[in-house]
């Protein structure tokens, strides 16, 4: 109980987000804003990233001259976004308030899916056992769209044709999971306001 007000001290429900989406669909931002907005609302929220390296990965090949074999930057990238994600499940369960996660496994699955290789054992078997988030959200943008925010940052490159077989890929898991898929194009305000109406727990 609080000594200032003889009340017991609000406690927040545990809740976890995930934010997904092909590159230049604005996970990054969507994810921050909505933290912001959490916690501008009186919430506890945090904002855990699980990157896989394959940014550094590919400036590193880049820088060196050489290339990288599919299946050898998926073992690295796979490596890097497992302990990422393992670590972040880690901080949400011990977390009071809403987790917002920028990327999971699942972009892992749609790499492999998008590079023609299998599917694999341990990332599959994770994906079932590790604890469901609360939701999660597909930010979708037709692959041009995207290919142009990318070019616009310049801090990256990706083909239009990688980013639309990618797109495919995250729908087709979508149309099978209970994923909230929401439209990623207009303003930062605008895919805020999609997202917070696509994570809001049902009336009770």
């Amino acid at each position: 109980m609080s000594k200032e007000t003889g009340r017991s001290p609000r406690r927040h429900a545990r809740r976890t987000v995930v934010i997904l989406g092909i590159d230049g669909a604005g996970k990054t931002t969507a994810a921050a804003s909505l933290l912001a907005a959490e916690r501008a609302a009186g919430r506890p929220a945090q904002l855990l990233r699980n990157p896989a390296g394959r940014r550094r990965l590919s400036r590193a090949a880049a820088r060196l001259g050489i290339g990288v074999a599919p299946h050898w930057a998926d073992r690295f990238e796979s490596t890097v976004r497992t302990l990422n994600v393992l670590v972040s499940q880690l901080r949400a369960a011990a977390f009071r308030g809403t987790t917002v996660m920028d990327r999971h496994l699942h972009c892992q699955q749609v790499l492999r899916d998008v590079r023609g290789l299998p599917p694999g054992r341990v990332l599959p078997w994770l994906v079932r056992v590790l604890p469901r988030p609360d939701a999660v959200v597909l930010l979708d943008l037709p692959a041009e769209a995207a290919h142009a925010r990318i070019s616009a940052r310049g801090e990256d490159s990706e083909s239009a044709d990688y980013l639309r077989a990618a797109r495919n890929a995250y729908l087709r898991m979508a149309g099978s999971l209970d994923w909230q898929v929401v439209d990623a194009a207009g303003s930062r305000s605008d895919v805020l306001r999609r997202v917070q109406a696509a994570v809001s727990p049902p009336p009770t």
